[in-house]
């Protein structure tokens, strides 16, 4: 009987270890970035303070001109599309590859960073969306947009992980010439975009994107354009998404940054817990833990200043967006949506600018047009029936302001960071308000009873006017964004 007893707490000790052991491991799979690679990509700088906001004039720039369309108008009216587009964070913001495996074997750097110091100057203040040096005479961001016979670089049966909100054709959208599109500048080529060229030039980088949905957006087209020559693996969890190209080591990685500034819902003086508190003079944590393991990072957003917050300078309310403190409370609200978006981007360039430990490029990605035509999406605003980029565009007043500051906050954190700043302003904004057409619009879902055409009263259907059909116009923002790697990346 003592020997029964022994053995059955033997076997008892070796039954609970094995538990603990796969309890343990699946823990360390699944889990979150180990501390020590916490700490080797920690650095920011929280100490970056923005000055206050200061008009800037903008110079007019020209038209984009179009080949073999007949012209139109597009009356935008106010932009509104910030809360779909917020639904549509929500709902995906950790989504992305959730289905692809992810039983990869580890690889020696996290990011497969391979940086040295590869960068020329790259901005002036004068002229801060161009390189300086040889390119400098070529302006990507004016021409024209032309018929491509080839059309687009892949489908949306060719790449798996198109998020379905932006799948027009799998949503049963019944034209598709808005697929058959390419931007030509006046003054050089935009090649189109390799993707073999691409992963060999990034042979051992990291590319991140930085942002909200609109980032997403851009990510998944960089993606599924790369998937035509290798599909990678996923190494993402919740806190970052990853995708492995084995052949070259290169990472594609996306970090949710809803304002570019570090938030937090708690309460602080006569705001209520809930309502987001963004520190526009502190940039966003998350972003910064990682920045040192990125070659480039390309930054978007824009759109959640149009949600419910309260702004914050030096631990103290200074504006808000749908939110006012009490009647008697003595609270200088001077800051609106639109000068925090500037005060955001100034803080997040200049802290990225000024970390001792990136040795990277920098890609502003200026703001993403919407094309709510007679309204905004919940006032009577549609897209409905666009089917061709259009020759003239009703400039949308807040897409306006809200690129002027986004510009002029750029620009201020060049100033005062130095010729030395590692910063590219992209400019898509003008040359995108040409393309109404490359929305999803009311082909968001493959519901077959969903509604795709105006009621009997002439309301418009549920639609999306902000974010970008896949394949379709958004594929451009990569092809710009191989050409300015090309041309500020110096390969060693």
């Amino acid at each position: 009987m003592a020997a029964l007893r022994s053995l059955s707490s033997i076997i008892a000790i070796v039954g609970a270890s094995a538990i603990f052991l796969i309890v343990a491991s699946l823990l360390l799979v699944s889990g979150p970035i180990t501390s020590s690679v916490q700490e080797y990509f920690l650095g920011e700088n929280h100490g970056w303070k923005p000055e206050s906001p200061t008009s800037l004039n903008i110079v007019s720039q020209g038209k984009p001109q179009l080949e073999g369309n007949e012209s139109g108008r597009v009356d935008v009216g106010t932009s509104g599309a910030v809360s779909d587009l917020r639904k549509y964070d929500d709902d995906i913001s950790f989504t992305l590859g959730a289905n692809q495996s992810s039983s990869n074997a580890p690889f020696a750097k996290e990011f497969g960073g391979n940086s040295t110091d590869p960068f020329a100057d790259l901005v002036t203040t004068k002229s801060p969306m161009f390189p300086s040096g040889e390119h400098a005479s070529c302006d990507l961001y004016h021409g024209k947009w032309v018929r491509n016979p080839e059309g687009p670089l892949y489908t949306n049966n060719s790449c798996p992980i198109i998020t379905q909100l932006q799948n027009c054709q799998g949503n049963g959208r019944p034209d598709k010439e808005y697929e058959n599109w390419r931007w030509k500048p006046d003054q050089c080529e935009l090649p189109k975009f390799d993707a073999k060229k691409f992963l060999e030039l990034m042979r051992g980088k990291t590319l991140a994107f930085v942002g909200d949905s609109v980032a997403r957006n851009q990510m998944e087209s960089l993606l599924c354009i790369l998937w035509q020559a290798e599909v990678p693996k996923n190494r993402g969890n919740r806190r970052i998404h990853r995708w492995y190209f084995r052949s070259t080591s290169t990472m594609i990685v996306r970090i949710w940054s809803s304002w570019l500034a570090q938030n937090t819902p708690r309460a602080m003086e006569f705001a209520p817990k809930g309502v987001v508190k963004v520190h526009l003079d502190i940039p966003d944590e998350k972003m910064m833990e990682f920045l040192p393991g990125f070659d480039v990072v390309v930054l978007s957003s824009g759109h959640w200043f149009a949600k419910q917050s309260v702004y914050i300078l030096n631990e103290t309310i200074v504006g808000g967006q749908l939110w006012s403190p009490p009647p008697n409370a003595a609270v200088d609200m001077r800051i609106n949506n639109v000068e925090a978006f500037g005060l955001s981007m100034e803080t997040a360039l200049g802290a990225i600018a000024t970390h001792p430990n990136f040795t990277g490029l920098a890609i502003v990605r200026s703001y993403s047009p919407d094309h709510y035509e007679g309204g905004a999406w919940n006032t009577g605003g549609s897209c409905t029936g666009k089917v061709n980029p259009v020759s003239e565009v009703v400039n949308n007043g807040f897409t306006k302001v809200m690129h002027e500051k986004q510009l002029t906050g750029f620009q201020r954190a060049v100033e005062k960071t130095g010729n030395s700043s590692k910063l590219i302003f992209m400019d898509i904004t003008e040359l995108f308000g040409y393309r109404p057409d490359g929305h999803p619009g009311p082909y968001r879902s493959t519901d077959p009873n969903k509604k795709t055409r105006r009621g009997p009263n002439g309301e418009p259907p549920p639609q999306d006017c902000l974010h970008w059909c896949m394949p379709g116009p958004i594929d451009t923002w990569n092809e710009l964004l191989l050409e300015i790697i090309k041309r500020n990346l110096k390969i060693s």
